[in-house]
């Protein structure tokens, strides 16, 4: 699809309009078990012992997997690389992964220990994040294990994780367009990102923690990086979005759809969202607006991996947030 879409273009949104194109997309990424707690607001009082009922719940999640498990639901067919220990729950994560209808022969017990991640969240959706990647950041991944699903995919989504830089290089000479998602940009010249934000054809990243206005900081990523497509996250102000292209820099308002239980994954799910529908359309301002209600309604569930609208549904969302307009 041709990068930057075209200004002032008519949006195409439901599927009538933009046919039932299935992408094939290869996402290599953190695969753990995540266990969510209610709480009932920050910070936490100290208690010896709190009866939460209803209110554990565990599952498998991790960045790299709600990013294919939402881009599957989407109807994508998807090659999910990643690393799992041996343990109990390697075995757990793999069977998720089977169960949802992507391959796990990528899945590679390569650990000892399952990454683990437990996530405190209070009634208004704000959450604290405590992830235990054991030894996983020590790890990389076998770049000539993934070089057929590489060559036969449309796009490379490539998560900012140790063990996935090798596959940077690989998405590269296969000839790929990569996706990246940065999350917290520490600075403009980031150490650990620079691989990521250097290959990056699609980059993604959050508000929190950048070095300056959300405006600025696109302007200043398109005249250091290669991007072509940048979106920064805004929280619950929406998203905004920077194209080479054209020079285009705009803010998107953020959309409701459902109430919000646990802001967890809402960047996956925002960052899934666009590659969908512009890997369909080629059109950046329709793929954000679609994404922008995608994980809007995935917000109304506890965990990460979960809430996830197929396309048919999100077309019916997004006709109703048209309408409600």
């Amino acid at each position: 699809p041709p990068l930057g879409g075209l200004a002032g273009a008519t949006v195409r949104t439901s599927r009538s309009e933009i046919g039932a194109k299935m992408a094939h997309i290869f996402v290599a990424g953190l695969i753990n078990i995540e266990t969510t707690v209610a709480i009932d607001g920050f910070p936490l009082e100290y208690f010896p012992v709190r009866y939460p009922f209803n209110g554990l719940h565990s599952a498998v999640s991790g960045v790299g997997w709600n990013i294919a498990r939402a881009l599957t639901t989407l109807g994508n067919r998807v090659d999910f690389a990643s690393l799992v220990g041996t343990d109990e729950n390697g075995g757990m994560a793999r069977r998720t992964v089977a169960r949802a209808g992507v391959d796990d022969a990528l899945v590679l017990c390569g650990l000892e220990t399952t990454a683990q991640s437990v996530i405190l969240y209070d009634p208004d959706g704000r959450r604290q994040i405590h992830v235990d990647l054991k030894d996983i950041q020590e790890r990389e991944y076998p770049p000539s294990l993934a070089e057929a699903a590489l060559g036969a995919c449309d796009m490379a989504v490539i998560c900012n994780i140790n063990f996935a830089r090798p596959l940077l290089k690989a998405a590269r000479a296969a000839g790929k367009l990569i996706a990246t998602d940065v999350h917290a940009l520490a600075g403009l010249e980031d150490a650990y990102n620079q691989e990521f934000l250097a290959a990056a054809t699609i980059l993604f990243l959050s508000d929190e923690r950048l070095p300056g206005a959300p405006e600025a900081v696109i302007k200043e990523l398109l005249r250091r990086y290669p991007a072509e497509i940048i979106v920064i996250g805004l929280g619950n102000k929406g998203a905004l979005l920077g194209l080479r292209k054209n020079g285009f820099i705009g803010r998107y308002p953020a959309v409701h759809t459902r109430a919000v239980v646990n802001t967890i994954g809402a960047g996956d799910a925002l960052f899934a969202a666009f590659i969908d529908r512009y890997l369909r359309t080629g059109d950046p301002y329709g793929a954000l607006e679609a994404a922008q209600v995608f994980a809007s309604y995935k917000i109304g569930e506890k965990g990460a991996a979960e809430g996830f609208l197929s396309g048919d549904e999100l077309d019916g969302w997004i006709a109703k947030s048209k309408g409600a307009a």
